[in-house]
């Protein structure tokens, strides 16, 4: 498995170092590949000679006389034992190249803004965040007075970031859900409903065991994962194979529940359901030649946008800064919807780039009328139930604490337009 591509890496050494370094990773990883590589290729030029003598003495021994035999079957035993060690000195290396190139993280594109999480570049607006002549309740409340979201039993049952979706708040997560397949059906997209417990190989593959694998859930008896995103699945489901050009793009849509550790977010969000450690989303994932993923990319956040213009909330979309990436995205879009009682734009939807970094991972190649060659992967969160939930009981809420439901969900909810107090 080659993890990245060793040719580019070769022939663009600082386009490799300047990228770790707009990561905030370490350049050093180029040269301490580039020597591996060196150590490995020396070795395979090693071995095969030696092979190369091996197979020129066995030829010998076969053609020569009796009396001969006994000394070229003695040479051709030392070097049988040569060719043992050139070969296991052969695994070690491309071992080694392997290990120190999963510490790499893909390249990132050229006119990606450089710097943190502070440090995005926004591309648009889209919608006025609304003027309200009332002050407006933010989601925990509204979700009491519909019945729709309670935290506090979560909390019982689960701990700190778990929550119930009742009544009008669980018809709402089944009417997104139908609305976002139905969206990508039409797009072309095959739905999914993948596992949610993975190998380490998948995890591993696509990205989530570097500096992700704090976050993640991890069944230590089983050796399992629970997935974060069903990238992972999505990701993994054609791993080892390969892919006719004809068939490309291939794109799914998935469906999971998706786990998450939250680490490092202590005393973030500690209200509501804006982040928690499981909740349910809508992931789509193509896999597409590498000269289209660019233009693929754009059509993805497309779609994330028609979803969002669907169901009628202000947003932004900001190109994503170098640090704040993840290992496999070589480019990020990210959508943020407005959320009133924040006075802030918050991310709902996110899109992803990751060139060839996972299909090198993950084995996966594709063939056309030139022969195998890599292929492109792609991701973009079409809807995530517990964000969007908040966006539209937010942004659409009335002053009795009503909602009034987007006019594209009214069919998917029976023909209800507006989310109704309950009596308590």
């Amino acid at each position: 498995m080659q993890v990245i591509d060793l040719k580019f890496l070769r022939e663009n050494p600082d386009r490799v170092r300047s990228s770790q370094s707009a990561r905030g990773e370490d350049p050093a990883l180029v040269e301490s590949v580039i020597a591996a590589d060196e150590a490995r290729r020396s070795a395979i030029i090693e071995f095969e000679a030696l092979r190369a003598e091996q197979n020129t003495l066995s030829k010998a021994v076969g053609a020569a006389a009796k009396e001969d035999r006994p000394a070229l079957l003695e040479s051709s035993k030392t070097l049988a034992e040569k060719v043992k060690s050139a070969d296991n000195t052969k695994s070690a290396a491309e071992e080694r190249v392997r290990e120190i190139l999963l510490n790499l993280s893909n390249v990132v594109e050229e006119d990606v803004p450089v710097g943190g999480e502070a440090d995005f570049k926004i591309i648009e607006h889209i919608g006025t965040p609304r003027e309200f002549s009332f002050e407006p309740k933010d989601h925990v409340e509204l979700g009491k007075i519909l019945g729709a979201i309670d935290t506090e039993r979560g909390a019982k049952v689960s701990g700190a970031r778990f929550y119930y979706l009742t009544g009008v708040g669980a018809l709402l997560e089944f009417a997104l859900v139908n609305m976002a397949i139905s969206q990508a059906m039409a797009a072309g997209f095959i739905p999914m409903i993948p596992p949610v417990l993975v190998k380490p190989s998948a995890m591993e593959g696509t990205g989530f065991l570097g500096q992700a694998a704090e976050n993640v859930f991890h069944l230590e008896k089983d050796d399992f994962y629970l997935v974060g995103t069903s990238e992972v699945p999505l990701a993994a489901y054609h791993m080892d194979e390969i892919l006719p050009a004809n068939k490309l793009p291939l794109r799914y849509a998935g469906y999971s529940s998706c786990f998450r550790r939250e680490a490092g977010s202590y005393g973030k969000d500690t209200r509501g359901i804006i982040r928690v450690h499981q909740f349910d989303k809508v992931e789509m994932f193509s896999f597409c030649p590498p000269e289209e993923a660019e233009a693929e990319h754009r059509r993805l956040l497309q779609w994330e946008k028609d979803f969002l213009n669907a169901i009628e909330v202000p947003y932004r979309v900001i190109d994503v800064a170098s640090g704040d990436l993840g290992s496999s995205a070589a480019r990020k879009f990210d959508c943020e919807a407005w959320i009133p009682t924040q006075n802030a734009y918050r991310e709902v939807t996110s899109t992803s780039n990751c060139t060839e970094f996972q299909a090198r991972r993950l084995n996966i190649r594709m063939k056309d009328e030139n022969g195998t060659r890599p292929i492109a992967t792609l991701n973009g969160t079409l809807c995530a139930i517990p964000r969007i939930i908040v966006a539209i009981l937010e942004n659409h809420q009335q002053e009795d604490g009503s909602v009034r439901v987007p006019k594209a969900l009214v069919p998917f909810l029976g023909g209800r337009e507006v989310l109704s107090p309950v009596s308590v």
